[in-house]
């Protein structure tokens, strides 16, 4: 089973001045991540603006960064949606391209109940040789899939983690008490990284790791090597940060992050818009301090 590391980054997705996906842009900020604490990439996301981005435009980013990576880290594909057959086609086309793995977000908008959810997951994993990690975000999809639901998936032979943003440190603990022990367990919200570590959890998929990667490495592999102390030190120095990212519609404030550090990913597309002078200067203080 592959491993993906305990330090995954929700890529953004660079644009050039036409809000058109810059390829150039692409490379320099996959080889800055990975240069600053990344060890496995997720592409295509909702920190990548997956919602605007056409299909076509998926799976030319998947190529692209797959190529770029060239087997350094994994690569795992966002091929979910709220539509299975869709789902399944973005999946086989992913692998087509050679990521290693695809994340697969529980259906929003339409809220089926825990059946529908078991059922829509297992379909698209039967239809795969790849590795799914599950992902668990009821602020954004508007349902939650209980403990009960991700363990029954959990034995589905390659779905083989889950990405939660639940924030109920009750339910994670569940999962990770009910699941198999290779079964991975991923903080989807940087802030609880460290109180999902706490309860069994084995890294997040981060957005903090843009422009904190290193720190956010030091802090979970403090915590796996006992050094409590260290690791707390580092979450309240970084959690004024994590906050700030998310002050405003993600991925606005980190694009606007990484500019002010040098990595130009251009803009955002509509809905999203810029963040306000006033936002500006108030993140500027944040990840200045």
């Amino acid at each position: 089973m592959m491993d993906f590391g305990r330090i995954l980054t929700a890529m953004v997705t660079p644009f050039d001045t036409d809000n058109q996906i810059d390829f150039d842009k692409a490379t320099a900020l996959i080889e800055y991540l990975l240069n600053n604490g990344s060890e496995g990439l997720v592409i295509g996301g909702t920190t990548g603006e997956s919602p605007t981005l056409s299909a076509d435009e998926k799976v030319a980013l998947f190529k692209h960064t797959v190529e770029v990576v060239n087997h350094r880290v994994p690569v795992i594909a966002g091929t979910g949606s709220n539509d299975t057959h869709a789902s399944v086609t973005l999946t086989k086309s992913a692998e087509e391209v050679g990521v290693d793995g695809v994340m697969l977000v529980a259906p929003y908008y339409n809220k089926p109940n825990q059946e529908g959810l078991f059922q829509h997951f297992s379909a698209i994993a039967q239809e795969t040789s790849l590795p799914v990690i599950l992902y668990n975000v009821p602020g954004r999809t508007a349902v939650n899939m209980t403990a009960d639901t991700i363990t029954r998936l959990s034995t589905i032979a390659n779905i083989t983690a889950v990405k939660d943003a639940s924030g109920n440190l009750d339910q994670v603990s569940a999962v990770i008490d009910q699941t198999p022990d290779e079964f991975s367990v991923y903080s989807g919200e940087d802030s609880m990284t460290l109180p999902m570590l706490s309860v069994g959890a084995d890294g997040v998929i981060s957005v903090v790791s843009h422009i904190a990667g290193n720190d956010l490495q030091q802090m979970v592999y403090a915590h796996k090597a006992g050094n409590v102390r260290e690791a707390s030190r580092i979450h309240r120095q970084l959690l004024p940060v994590m906050k700030g990212l998310f002050a405003q519609p993600s991925p606005v404030p980190v694009k606007t992050a990484l500019t002010m550090k040098g990595v130009e990913t251009g803009g955002v597309r509509l809905p999203l818009i810029p963040l306000t002078d006033t936002e500006r200067t108030h993140l500027k203080t944040l990840i200045e301090s």
